[in-house]
């Protein structure tokens, strides 16, 4: 496996592959791998010749005062999972390797980021764009690998390679979550112990939402009190939002149907954390 730090020797590395016919599989992350994005690298790795991870923290993805800092980074570590996972190539790049200082160009989205974590992160989709983009161009992917449990992003990216016209299949892959039902997350080390236990509340509030669905609950109201209402039983959990939307526009539903997406952002004492199910 070879780690590139500059988007020219990755492109080189990616052109020879090229040459040889060989299929690219891209997973693109902010490091401090953990099981789920293991589990994105093993699906590209089974599904493409070679590999390339993306190891980036990428700072126009993150507002004022959010944790850009304190993200956690740990590249032997992550270089360790990427190995025995299968990558072929990590990008690992620094900011001024990716941003010129007098950068002035974005990619933004209307509609799809109104909403959900686009609503109290405004700025948030317009970094996600811009980067996944930029990583779109310097690797020319043939499939690009992303997490169900950003469902917004994954509905985000899909309609940006629709909408500019990228020749890249977006692979949606499963949630992975701890034996207790908490699903991965990077931020789930910014938890201590009663925090841990407290971002249970998390899951057991969407399987609540499951339960009413599958017992014929149409009403989207209904399940998103019942949602709200178990999350306020946990005194460390304060509500960012409780939504049901449409799994592929993102609007709000009233009535459960079609691909309704259950979706939740919780503080869990300092520390926000997201999930969601599809109904």
């Amino acid at each position: 496996m070879q780690i590139a730090e500059t988007i020219e020797e990755t492109r080189r590395i990616v052109k020879e592959w090229r040459k040889e016919g060989l299929s690219v599989g891209l997973v693109p992350t902010m490091g401090y791998l953990h099981d789920g994005h293991k589990s994105l690298i093993v699906r590209a790795a089974g599904e493409n010749d070679r590999v390339v991870v993306s190891d980036f923290v990428n700072p126009t993805q993150f507002g004022v005062n959010e944790d850009l800092d304190s993200y956690p980074r740990d590249m032997e570590r992550d270089a360790a999972v990427c190995e025995e996972a299968g990558a072929a190539l990590i990008f690992h790049p620094s900011p001024e390797e990716m941003y010129f200082p007098d950068h002035c160009t974005f990619v933004d989205m209307e509609s799809l980021t109104k909403g959900l974590c686009g609503k109290t992160r405004p700025t948030h989709f317009r970094g996600v764009c811009t980067v996944v983009s930029k990583l779109f161009h310097i690797v020319a992917p043939d499939r690009a690998y992303f997490g169900q449990k950003d469902a917004q992003q994954l509905a985000v990216i899909r309609r940006m390679a629709r909408d500019l016209d990228f020749d890249i299949e977006i692979v949606g892959c499963p949630i992975v979550r701890e034996a207790d039902g908490l699903a991965m997350s990077s931020r789930n080390t910014y938890l201590d112990g009663k925090e841990r236990q407290a971002a249970l509340i998390l899951s057991q509030a969407l399987a609540r939402g499951e339960e009413m669905a599958k017992a014929g609950e149409k009403d989207a109201a209904k399940i998103k009190a019942a949602m709200e209402e178990k999350i306020r039983t946990e005194p460390l959990a304060k509500i960012d939002y409780v939504e049901i939307v449409d799994a592929d526009t993102m609007e709000s539903l009233d009535t459960v149907a079609g691909r309704p997406l259950a979706a939740i952002a919780v503080y869990i004492g300092k520390t926000r954390l997201i999930d969601n199910t599809l109904l």
